[in-house]
């Protein structure tokens, strides 16, 4: 395998949302691929039909293509090694799965439910350290197998484990791992209704499709073992593993839905960039080994190698994924930023306005250092859409005086012959009018900027004054020297 085109897959199965966890799989396959011009494979393992959802396929692609992940191969797209939908290959799994009954590596299984589950309540009063199928039907003759089969009667296909072996297998991000074959059960390939398990399903696809690097999340490494005995009993090779390390909730717990967001959807319906959730996805449990943590998809898939992923967990700090999502809007364009402020705004209350390109980049300029996602710039100064009708309290109590109705006026005066006026002549105008009333500027900024926004803080005070224009501030200041008591 060392010298084919790497072929690599992103393989979930359909039981609802894309998890931020299974977004980094996703991603970390992707820039495999890219950074070694392989081959990155998208495949659906749906032979669970018991948690199966509707509707989930089609969430994860569009999740999946949301994100910019876009995959050579899968079921939407085609290629030469599908179907790529599991629950369309089973007779490629029974096929291979009779391969290894004539082999003697696999063997069928008629016990009852009420059996294993009595077989597993006596090892559990025994206090193994493990529940294991104890190989009863193992030992039936050729003539009882095929007449119960030819009564029908409800069976499985279980995978023959040999006792006493060491399963020894190399994973680029653990180095060496080794397990027992006397702690491995004798698995099921094949289930009662004739679906595969997910370990056979995985292997036969994983080897059919040329998949040659097995890059997935920490939880699948106990499960390692059972497919490497697969490849073996198949005289298949071995593809390379690499197991990710788990994704820790601040306290270090495993990440959950119950601790906040885990599903991409969720990132993307809150504002996050498409651009900075992938930019910290990747850094959680991968860096270059420098301090850079911005990057754009491309930059990343440059960048990428599996053996700089780290085995620890990796935390996921929500503070610093809301830095990357501000950082990457400020490296976005005034008129990129126009395009999504536009469909942020057709989403609220203020629909129905008309407002120009001019009127919203003056705003986009104004607030962009100011804000971390799009509709900041609607929620954090609503003052430019509407005027205010209150006015924060600890301001009017800080900055509205007794003298100030009358100072304020002598400024809405100065203002009223200006025409057409720029930031600067608005500046020019109120220094002079402080100078005339004896007062420092900020005696009449603080109050002004109260009256035209309703709060203490904001974009430079002349920016906001010029965006909102001469009409506009007029009208704000007579009603905020009515209003304000």
């Amino acid at each position: 395998m060392i010298n084919e085109t790497p072929r690599v897959r992103f393989a979930p199965s359909p039981t609802g949302y894309l998890h931020v966890g299974g977004l980094r799989t996703a991603l970390y396959n992707y820039l495999f691929a890219k950074h070694s011009s392989g081959k990155f494979i998208l495949r659906i393992e749906d032979t669970d039909r018991n948690r199966y959802v509707e509707g989930a396929v089609e969430n994860l692609i569009k999740a999946l293509k949301w994100a910019g992940l876009d995959y050579d191969e899968g079921p939407d797209v085609g290629g030469n090694f599908g179907p790529y939908m599991q629950s369309q290959r089973l007779e490629i799994y029974k096929k291979h799965a009779d391969e290894l009954i004539s082999k003697g590596k696999a063997y069928y299984c008629f016990c009852s439910p009420e059996r294993l589950k009595t077989l597993k309540e006596e090892q559990e009063k025994q206090k193994l350290p493990q529940t294991k199928y104890d190989k009863h039907c193992l030992n039936l003759s050729t003539s009882e197998i095929g007449n119960n089969l030819s009564a029908k009667f409800p069976h499985v296909i279980r995978f023959n484990v040999q006792p006493n072996e060491k399963i020894i297998f190399d994973d680029v991000i653990r180095a060496r791992v080794e397990f027992d074959s006397n702690n491995v059960d004798d698995q099921v390939l094949i289930k009662s209704d004739d679906y595969p398990t997910y370990h056979l399903a995985n292997v036969v696809d994983d080897h059919l499709m040329k998949i040659t690097h097995v890059i997935r999340g920490e939880e699948w490494l106990s499960s390692t073992p059972k497919h490497v005995l697969l490849y073996d009993a198949f005289g298949w090779e071995r593809p390379v593993y690499a197991h990710l390390p788990l994704l820790l909730n601040p306290d270090r717990s495993k990440l959950s839905k119950r601790q906040g967001d885990v599903a991409v959807e969720d990132y993307g319906d809150k504002g996050y960039l498409k651009e900075a959730l992938i930019n910290f996805v990747a850094l959680l449990g991968w860096n270059a080994g420098d301090d850079r943590e911005f990057y754009y998809l491309d930059e990343l898939a440059d960048a990428f190698s599996l053996e700089l992923v780290n085995k620890a967990g990796a935390v996921f700090d929500v503070v610093k994924l809301n830095s990357l999502n501000a950082e990457h809007l400020r490296k976005k364009s005034n008129k990129e930023i126009l395009g999504m402020l536009r469909t942020r705004i057709k989403e609220t209350e203020y629909r129905s306005q008309n407002y120009s390109d001019d009127f919203l980049l003056l705003i986009i300029d104004a607030m962009k250092e100011r804000v971390s996602f799009v509709h900041e710039f609607i929620d954090n100064c609503k003052y430019f859409y509407e005027a205010p009708k209150e006015y924060e309290q600890k301001a009017v109590e800080k900055s509205w005086k007794p003298e100030t109705p009358e100072q304020i006026k002598k400024l809405r005066d100065a203002f009223l012959n200006l025409s057409n006026p720029t930031k600067d002549d608005y500046e020019q105008t109120l220094t002079k009018v402080a100078e005339e009333l004896g007062v420092g500027k900020g005696k009449l900024i603080h109050p002004l900027r109260l009256a035209v926004s309703g709060q203490s803080t904001g974009p430079g005070m002349f920016d906001l004054l010029y965006i909102l224009g001469k009409d506009e501030v007029l009208n704000r200041i007579n009603y905020a020297i009515e209003k304000i008591k």
